[in-house]
């Protein structure tokens, strides 16, 4: 179970959904975990001052009346890029939030989730915040040649995960086009993790990529 923060690292949650027993649902959850959460009942609410917000997490419904949740991820990608996006689905709209995760949001979550999924995945949103804004990791002593190797020594499913992660595809993405359960992907990727000894995702993305690993995304 996800521990609640400190009282002093409150964070921002904006929750964006047309249905008022969801928000209300959300907030009173936020709430109890010490986050800070801002409710918006349309997507053109949310938009009109989306490039005014403090960085924070977006728990954003995909199916909303005046604007659907692709077209305000899209927005919010030029008016505010530092706000990490969870998708929300009703049953039937997987393809959709599929879709959404390509385009960067962090996760999804199909109706009905538990608090523990929905507070998990909002702890991955801000650790992947935090992943992409270091600049440079300190202490790698790692020759070109030796990261060849330990690529070579991956097993062919390690190496289709690693290319996956390379382009920034998260678990369920990458469980969606290899055809695997999300579980089975986060085997591989601490495999992958474990034998190039990457110190995080962003130290194994700039491992590879000074390696001269080459990736071709569909």
């Amino acid at each position: 179970m996800s521990e609640k923060p400190n009282e002093t690292s409150k964070r921002k949650i904006y929750i964006v959904d047309d249905d008022e027993a969801v928000r209300d649902s959300l907030q009173i959850l936020a709430e109890s975990y010490d986050y800070e959460p801002e409710i918006f009942e349309s997507g053109t609410a949310f938009l009109s001052v989306a490039d005014k917000m403090e960085a924070g997490c977006v728990l954003l419904d995909v199916r909303m009346p005046d604007v659907d949740g692709l077209e305000i991820q899209a927005r919010l990608a030029k008016a505010n890029p530092e706000l990490a996006v969870i998708i929300i689905t009703g049953h039937g709209d997987v393809p959709m939030a599929v879709k959404a995760m390509k385009a960067g949001a962090s996760d999804f979550l199909e109706k009905p989730f538990s608090d523990d999924a929905l507070m998990d995945s909002l702890e991955r949103a801000w650790s992947q915040r935090n992943e992409a804004a270091e600049v440079k990791e300190p202490g790698s002593d790692n020759s070109d040649n030796e990261v060849l190797e330990r690529i070579e020594a991956l097993t062919p499913r390690e190496r289709d995960v690693l290319d996956q992660l390379i382009i920034g595809r998260p678990n369920k993405i990458i469980a969606y086009e290899l055809g695997i359960s999300p579980r089975t992907v986060e085997v591989h990727r601490a495999r992958v993790m474990d034998k190039m000894k990457a110190k995080s995702l962003s130290h194994l993305v700039r491992m590879a990529l000074s390696a001269g690993l080459q990736l071709n995304e569909e």
